[in-house]
């Protein structure tokens, strides 16, 4: 048994849920055609039971985050309408923006090609801000490629001024950084 397994319950009529609708079902794969040519949802999550989760910003399709969801993050991601994520550092469901109250609603959810990897379009409550570290974005260091590349390999900081204190913020909360 991975810690995957271990998943807490589906909340039951959450306030933000839409009770009207049927439950989220994902359909056995069985053949190629059905993963890239129908109309059924058959995700393939990895070895460790995760799916990868690009979330960019609905409005200026920048990339704020890259995730991962395990089937209850992606089944409560497409019931509640709001970003939840398997937190790889924690061990646990993670609906973003719950501790911060940067909720990421989701305008639109797609499935690449062979239904392995998630794409997110979201509006972020708030300041906008995606990022632990107070950033926006995720990626906010760019890594020089080619002839761009000076002596040494340094990234270079593409955002300047952090939107938030995550002190503030946070408070005592542990860092999700692993070493």
């Amino acid at each position: 048994m991975t810690p995957l397994d271990k998943d807490p319950p589906r909340p039951m009529n959450k306030p933000d849920q839409d009770t009207t609708s049927p439950p989220v079902r994902f359909a056995h794969r069985h053949s190629i055609e059905q993963v890239e040519e129908s109309h059924e949802l058959a995700p393939k999550f990895d070895q460790n039971g995760l799916i990868p989760c690009i979330t960019t910003d609905a409005q200026t399709g920048e990339v704020l985050m890259l995730g991962y969801m395990n089937e209850t993050a992606l089944r409560l991601t497409i019931e509640t309408g709001k970003a939840h994520y398997w937190s790889r550092s924690r061990h646990t469901i993670w609906h973003k923006g719950a501790t911060s109250g940067l909720v990421q609603v989701v305008e639109e959810l797609r499935i690449d090609d062979d239904q392995d990897a998630v794409w997110l379009r979201v509006r972020v409550a708030g300041s906008g801000a995606s990022c632990h570290v107070g950033y926006r974005s995720c990626f906010y260091r760019r890594v020089p490629v080619g002839n761009k590349r000076m002596k040494e390999d340094t990234l270079v900081f593409t955002e300047t001024d952090k939107v938030f204190d995550p002190k503030q913020l946070y408070g005592d909360a542990p860092n999700p950084t692993i070493l």
